[in-house]
């Protein structure tokens, strides 16, 4: 059974927790590619990169959709609710989408990795830790136990 309130609240903290872990992520990457920490440093940086967030939260969040969409729905239908499954999932989905990239630079490593492929993994862990704190926290919780007679 569902509870149809306890439903559209989690939707809302699905939709919320969502676009907040894509600014999370979008934010760590452009806080690293600027290295600026406050507006007094350098105003020019910091603003270059609080706006670049915005545009690599779009980017990340029109790349993980389709897998972020499908982790939620099977952490929503299993009610998992801890923060190391989101983080994981956030993580897993990011390598993923960070290997889809261009060629490797050296034929001889089949196996390794891209360059960068540990910050995209960061950044996909505090995604998911984001939208754990929002969303995932409450996973399942509209869903109704029946009673026991």
């Amino acid at each position: 059974m569902v509870d149809g309130g306890k439903l559209f609240v989690q939707l809302l903290r699905i939709v919320f927790g969502f676009i907040a872990a894509m600014l999370a992520a979008a934010l760590f990457i452009s806080w690293g590619y600027f290295q600026t920490t406050a507006p007094s440093d350098d105003p020019v940086a910091f603003a270059a990169m609080i706006w670049s967030s915005f545009v690599a939260a779009s980017i990340f969040g029109g790349l993980s959709f389709i897998p972020a969409g499908i982790a939620i729905i099977i952490a929503e239908a299993f009610k998992w609710r801890s923060p190391l499954i989101h983080m994981g999932a956030g993580g897993l989905i990011a390598i993923g989408l960070w290997t889809l990239g261009g060629q490797m630079p050296d034929a001889e490593l089949e196996y390794a990795l891209r360059p960068g492929s540990n910050i995209a993994m960061a950044a996909g862990f505090i995604a998911g830790f984001v939208y754990w704190l929002f969303a995932g926290r409450k996973s399942g919780y509209w869903r109704i136990q029946p009673k026991a007679e």
